[in-house]
């Protein structure tokens, strides 16, 4: 048991460095932001210490809530890093979609064109939510055939369709978890395990999709799309 708790730590601690690594070189501010907030959390809590004549217990409590805001602060920064890092790129939001929490089934490329414009699937209480990256005139087409496929399968279920962008109508990829959490839930558990099973008895693109035995054929393309 020693062990293994010997081995976990320096890998959480790696872990840490690189994701503070990767915030310092999108946010060069987020040290000064951090330390900040730490000083000040605990400088406010113990003057507040003196003032009551209990600085040493006001210290103490200072310490653990300055730590604890430092880490929601570099958390947050943390996170606004790496969505900005993965914006733009390809299967963005199929990551964001694997992190969304407990109660969502997703299944990453449902549907896809020669153009590379995609979309995934994402099913919980809310019901099913197709979210789309790619050109937003040709994913139009693409999520009106994904609507009528899921019209038929699941017609008593309601079904959202969010594209991930910067434009009009269009949701951020840092916003795309909240957008998805803030859907009202209108199935219950039980449900959402019926509408899983018929959905996942299509499959997606690359479980549908044929592929030979043996090495893959020199210049073999990719089928097109719709």
């Amino acid at each position: 048991m020693a062990r293994k708790e010997t081995s976990e730590n320096p890998g959480r601690l790696k872990q840490i460095a690189l994701t503070y690594k990767m915030t310092k070189r999108v946010d060069p501010k987020v040290t000064l932001v951090v330390a900040g907030v730490g000083i000040v959390t605990f400088g406010v809590l113990l003057a507040i210490g003196f003032l009551i004549g209990h600085p040493i217990f006001a210290g103490i409590l200072g310490f653990v809530l300055a730590f604890l805001a430092m880490a929601i602060i570099f958390g947050r920064r943390a996170e606004r890093a790496a969505f900005g890092q993965m914006e733009g790129q390809p299967g963005a939001a199929a990551a964001v979609l694997e992190n969304v929490g407990r109660g969502w089934s997703v299944t990453p490329a449902v549907a896809m064109n020669r153009n590379q414009d995609v979309i995934h699937r994402a099913v919980g209480k809310a019901g099913v939510v197709l979210v789309a990256e790619g050109n937003p005139n040709r994913l139009k087409s693409m999520l009106a055939a994904e609507k009528k496929k899921m019209a038929r399968i699941v017609a008593e279920v309601p079904v959202h369709d969010v594209i991930v962008g910067s434009g009009e109508d269009q949701v951020e990829i840092k916003k795309l978890r909240t957008t998805l959490l803030k859907l009202p839930r209108v199935l219950p558990g039980a449900q959402v395990t019926v509408v899983n099973d018929r959905l996942r008895a299509l499959g997606d693109l690359m479980s549908n999709m044929p592929i030979p035995k043996g090495p893959m054929p020199k210049g073999m393309r990719m089928p097109k799309g719709r």
